[in-house]
């Protein structure tokens, strides 16, 4: 009888594991990535384009991140700027709120820039179009030759970005 109740209670342990690593991703939005309270500065607001160097540098590297969001399954849409991959696929990226981020206007404050790696990579058709990247986010800081994070993700999918 003892080795039925043991049996029973390993495969109850075991539906409920997976059935708790099986939850839906979160879906979160980028005003989800600054916590509550912070008065975050505009990053167009502070951006001239009258050709300063100072006007391109990231501003706010200190900005805050919300330490809740550590190790949750979530997606989040967004634009890309590239780092790693071929012609075919790119295999790490920066997630940004907006389309030109970190390229055509200074980067956006570190808690609102997401630094993505998939594993196998994947293709991107068009930068100009939005996507949606679903893995696992982690509060901590990577640092690259145009931009800080205070976020980055290990994603699992990526899909075009619909309302």
């Amino acid at each position: 009888m003892n080795v039925i109740i043991k049996y029973f209670i390993m495969t109850v342990l075991s539906v409920l594991t997976v059935a708790v690593h099986a939850a839906p991703p979160k879906e979160i939005f980028w005003e989800d990535l600054i916590p509550k309270g912070h008065i975050q500065i505009s990053n167009q607001d502070a951006a001239s384009h009258e050709g300063a160097e100072q006007n391109w540098v990231q501003p706010d590297l200190n900005a805050p991140v919300v330490p809740e969001l550590n190790d949750q399954n979530v997606t989040l849409p967004g634009f890309v700027v590239p780092l790693e991959g071929d012609s075919e696929v790119i295999t790490e990226f920066l997630l940004v709120p907006y389309f030109g981020a970190c390229i055509h206007v200074p980067p956006p404050p570190p808690n609102q820039i997401v630094h993505v790696k998939i594993k196998g990579g994947v293709p991107i058709d068009s930068l100009y179009d939005a996507i949606s990247v679903t893995g696992v986010i982690k509060v901590e800081t990577w640092k690259g030759d145009i931009a800080q994070t205070g976020y980055t993700m290990q994603a699992t999918g990526v899909a075009p970005f619909e309302l």
